[in-house]
């Protein structure tokens, strides 16, 4: 009720019969549909959360966090129910108090995530399906994380009307945060090629391979992207043209074993372990899946179709931001995380990649942006170093990424961004969010 409506019960108080005025407090999200996908909201619990949680002093009408930090913190943020012992008359008049307990609110939680970044990340990404990380590679804090579509969490903290109901079916799954969904990788996956060829001891790092319009295996044609192959390249040229059948040539040698053991390595097939809950593992074939689902070995093009991000592999946009973490901060796994810490050792783990591997890592996602397939990416604001991606999705157009990291030099912040179905390529559709995410975190720091 309002504040006139208030004033009005107060001084009919006497004529009013068991009437008493309480305020409680409710959920305000001041700034609506950001970073909803991180915040969640909260609702009502129903009959299967109230009997599971009876035992921890939830009643009926509580409310609970149902998504994103609300629901993974809500022990931390919930508080402790007060109330009053009273004596009435026999009209229900309160006479006195007899006991009270005083309430507790629940504590505090401090995001590692930037408001001003991730309205950014979400004004990168737009009105088009698909989601943007910007993670620290030294600790995998997340900066920002936007998914699109999205909702408004106070929709949730008070009764819905029809017309928000209304405006949620006509919106394309706003609830799924498509930061921790599993599409595939597509060429952002070669960095995972490049370590596992160059650790095995098979490649040396000034490898040069020449490169073809197409390999043959089984009596199908393993493209070049141009369709026409690149020359000799070694593989920081690869990384910046992206090239399939160098990549081809590097998995055959080492085998799928080692490409599928490196892929796990780079916590793929598994989850990160974000505070978030709705997380998907990925998925990353293997042969006895391949016996198991379609009851047919593991063939040389499914080696060749793996090394280069496509097929059944399956990585979401934080999984490829902890992949792109590892050249940015010298070879260490970071598990993704949203509450601000101090100490970064607690959040990786080394990969004890060779130096010279970092190196050829390092150099190959610079070329993408200075010679390569990340042009738009070459300012001179900044030194940016990354790779970008399309994946095939028949009979629906390609899902499209990039990946980044900056400064090349020193690297402070990680930006992914992927478009879902969005058709066209990696480095024209994803690699401008990406640019302004990068281009916006440099103004927040240096302001």
């Amino acid at each position: 009720i309002n504040q006139g409506q208030i004033v009005a019960l107060e001084e009919h108080r006497n004529l009013l019969t068991g009437v008493e005025i309480d305020r409680e407090a409710l959920r305000f999200y001041p700034h609506g549909e950001t970073a909803a996908h991180i915040i969640g909201y909260i609702g009502e619990l129903n009959e299967e959360e109230l009997a599971a949680r009876r035992d921890q002093g939830y009643r009926l009408g509580d409310v609970i966090g149902k998504m994103g930090v609300e629901a993974t913190y809500e022990k931390v943020l919930r508080g402790t129910w007060g109330g009053q012992q009273v004596e009435v008359d026999g009209q229900g008049k309160v006479i006195r108090i007899l006991g009270q307990k005083v309430a507790r609110p629940g504590n505090d939680i401090m995001l590692s995530v930037d408001l001003d970044l991730q309205k950014a990340a979400e004004a990168a990404l737009g009105s088009r399906p698909g989601a943007i990380v910007a993670m620290n590679p030294r600790d995998g804090s997340i900066l920002a994380l936007a998914s699109y579509p999205a909702f408004d969490p106070n929709w949730f903290a008070r009764r819905m009307t029809q017309e928000q109901w209304d405006e949620l079916q006509r919106r394309q799954f706003p609830f799924v945060n498509r930061a921790l969904q599993g599409f595939p990788p597509a060429s952002t996956f070669k960095i995972v090629t490049t370590v596992a060829a160059l650790e095995s001891g098979k490649f040396r790092p000034d490898t040069v391979l020449m490169t073809y319009p197409a390999l043959y295996t089984g009596g199908f044609a393993f493209h070049d992207w141009n369709r026409a192959g690149f020359g000799p390249l070694g593989f920081a040229g690869a990384l910046a043209w992206s090239s399939n059948t160098f990549f081809g040539q590097v998995a055959r040698a080492i085998g799928p074993e080692t490409l599928i053991e490196w892929a796990r390595r780079f916590g793929m097939g598994t989850k990160t372990g974000i505070d978030l809950p709705g997380e998907a593992a990925g998925f990353v074939p293997d042969p006895q899946w391949k016996r198991k689902t379609f009851g047919e070995g593991w063939y040389d093009g499914d080696t060749l179709i793996t090394a280069i991000g496509q097929g059944a592999l399956q990585v979401s946009p934080v999984q490829a931001a902890v992949m792109f973490a590892v050249p940015a901060n010298g070879g260490y796994k970071v598990r993704p995380h949203l509450i601000a810490s101090e100490n970064p050792d607690r959040w990786r783990q080394s990969l004890n990649l060779k130096p010279s591997t970092v190196q050829v890592l390092r150099q190959g996602l610079r070329q993408v942006v200075t010679n390569g397939t990340g042009a738009a990416l070459n300012i001179a604001e900044v030194a940016i170093a990354g790779k970008s991606g399309t994946g095939e999705d028949p009979p629906r157009p390609n899902h499209t990424w990039f990946g980044a990291y900056a400064p090349a030099e020193n690297p402070e912040i990680v930006v992914v961004a992927f478009a879902e179905n969005s058709g066209g390529g990696g480095g024209s559709v994803c690699g401008p969010m990406v640019l302004k995410v990068i281009q916006a975190y440099m103004r927040i720091r240096d302001r």
